[in-house]
């Protein structure tokens, strides 16, 4: 499979200009939205910062997310202090090819912001998977919202798809781990604002609140053997033909599906504390 207009996402297209001119313009929107238009309360934003500017060479960082408007990213980035029109320490972002990738215009657009097209319901085995595990090994940043879609419900965080979980196993230098949850955003771009639709531009006079946990940490040894010792226990499934993982004792279908399981499980809790946690944040802005 050929990975889409992925030449636009390298970073030596006609010298980096575009994709400069992308994040400067997009940084801008999102400083706006987030910290002019809106109010926006952060907590632990040095944590994230600090591992963007100076985790240790090669080693790639993993931010995951809920997902609560389609306006997520950029404006989460656009928080006092962060370096949202930087597009060399811009994140890599996993986003819906049917929405994002419809046309020529929009994928040359997408890419440029770094963007990888992903192809809802195609597992995690597709081509583009493939693309985020290239980004991973060359240590950059990835960010994931691994509920799938947008939920605008103030409800506890639902069970997460396994891709995010895939790449951690199956990255060559495995990945820090960091979770952040929002709130606010819903009211900044609601899905049913006027007759079932979204409104033209994000709204304002909203409060934000994002909180960035610590790094998630993972013996993948450890969870390795559990989830062979529980899937041995497996009831039938529907066998994908999923190839088996050489880097972690040559894991077959059933040993990744429950160390996939695991692994989503462990994250989904972190989330759903910090969802409880981010409400309590004041309506004042820091980092």
């Amino acid at each position: 499979m050929v990975r889409t207009m992925e030449w636009a996402a390298r970073a030596e297209h006609m010298g980096g200009i575009p994709r400069k001119l992308i994040f400067m313009g997009g940084g801008a929107f999102a400083k706006i939205v987030a910290t002019l238009f809106n109010t926006t309360t952060v907590h632990n934003g040095e944590t994230l910062i600090h591992l963007i500017r100076s985790r240790p060479p090669g080693v790639p960082l993993l931010t995951v997310s809920n997902h609560m408007s389609t306006v997520d990213d950029p404006v989460m980035w656009g928080f006092k202090g962060f370096p949202s029109t930087n597009a060399k320490l811009a994140r890599w972002v996993l986003t819906a090819e049917d929405i994002c990738f419809k046309n020529t215009v929009l994928s040359y657009f997408f890419r440029l912001g770094k963007c990888i097209p992903i192809n809802r319901g195609a597992g995690i085995y597709q081509e583009h998977m493939n693309e985020a595990l290239d980004r991973l090994s060359d240590g950059a940043w990835i960010h994931t919202f691994p509920e799938g879609k947008v939920f605008q419900e103030d409800a506890p965080i639902r069970r997460l798809k396994w891709g995010t979980a895939s790449l951690i196993v199956r990255a060559p230098v495995t990945p820090i781990v960091l979770p952040i949850i929002h709130h606010g955003l819903h009211e900044v771009m609601p899905e049913n604002f006027f007759f079932g639709k979204r409104p033209l531009i994000p709204l304002w006079n909203k409060h934000i609140r994002i909180a960035i946990g610590e790094a998630i940490e993972f013996d993948l040894p450890e969870l390795t053997q559990m989830a062979i010792s529980q899937s041995r226990d497996l009831s039938s499934f529907t066998r994908i033909g999923w190839p088996p993982i050489s880097r972690h004792h040559g894991l077959d279908e059933a040993a990744q599906r429950c160390l996939y399981s695991i692994i989503s499980k462990k994250i989904q809790a972190v989330m759903e504390s910090l969802r409880t946690f981010v409400k309590t944040l004041p309506e004042e802005s820091s980092t």
